[in-house]
């Protein structure tokens, strides 16, 4: 029986495995690039089609306006 091609695929599925869980201690910052208006046109539609509630349009709305502010 052949056993390299086994062999080839669990070294590779191990090496994967082990650059996802690379312990990297760098920070990710989502960095938004909508404007604000883009950023309340969107939640105004989200509330019009009821994505969100008005409670959530209302708390959300003046969350973009305060980071904005």
């Amino acid at each position: 029986m052949n056993y390299r091609p086994l062999i080839s695929s669990v070294l590779i599925a191990g090496l994967f495995s082990s650059l996802t869980s690379c312990g990297s201690s760098t920070k990710v910052e989502n960095v938004n690039q909508r404007s604000v208006g883009q950023q309340l046109t969107d939640l105004e539609q989200a509330r019009q089609q009821g994505i969100i509630t008005e409670r959530e349009y209302s708390r959300l709305k003046k969350a973009i306006i305060h980071k904005n502010d």
